[in-house]
């Protein structure tokens, strides 16, 4: 992994901070077919010490979404997009992150497909977004900013650039899932897909 290149999204990230941010967001998901997923949540330091997710991360094949969830009317997109059945959510270790995030708003996710699990299927040990980034994709994705404060109200360019990374890295890994023939074909459109099972994978 050491000697493998660094690769950061380098396209188009939007920071959903406006109404009319809000709105040609939720219509570019729409035209999604699959949408890159994850979230980020505050570090804790101390025993004990949990944090909600303070951002979560869209990507599309034209830019990546940042809505921060201190902004509660980003709560409705992200349920709806969380809910539509016709575009598939990948992402790694999932399970924890819509968990997290049904303690704040209201969903029932559908179409959620975990690459992790599709990678243990597969019989791999390393399974984690960084390990199947240099396994799948021949690149280094940096760390350097997942311990920074999440929570606060103005973002980093370092931190913005990690984060959209991150969204950005799931979609093309599933790309290449795809391409290698790693799924199958999907279920039908109206079928609830639990965490744990892979919209594509069954």
């Amino acid at each position: 992994m050491a000697v493998l290149p660094i690769r950061r999204y380098e396209g188009e990230v939007c920071l959903v901070t406006t109404p009319a941010d809000l709105v040609s967001a939720v219509e570019d998901l729409r035209q999604e077919d699959v949408v890159g997923f994850d979230t980020e949540t505050r570090p804790a330091f101390r025993k004990g010490e949990t944090h909600l997710p303070c951002l979560v991360q869209a990507a599309t094949a034209r830019r990546v979404y940042l809505f921060q969830l201190r902004q509660p009317q980003v709560f409705q997109a992200l349920a709806e997009l969380l809910t539509e059945t016709r575009v598939v959510k990948v992402g790694v270790a999932l399970a924890n992150d819509l968990r997290s995030l049904k303690l704040l708003f209201p969903f029932v996710e559908m179409n959620v497909l975990d690459l992790g699990t599709v990678a243990r299927r597969h019989r791999m040990d390393q399974t984690g977004l960084r390990n199947l980034a240099g396994i799948f994709l021949g690149v280094r994705i940096p760390k350097g900013a997942r311990t920074s404060n999440w929570a606060a109200s103005r973002l980093s360019a370092a931190q913005i650039t990690y984060a959209a990374t991150d969204a950005w890295i799931c979609r093309e890994l599933f790309l290449q899932f795809r391409a290698l023939g790693m799924l199958h074909a999907q279920p039908p459109a109206a079928a609830r897909v639990r965490i744990g099972t892979e919209m594509s994978d069954d």
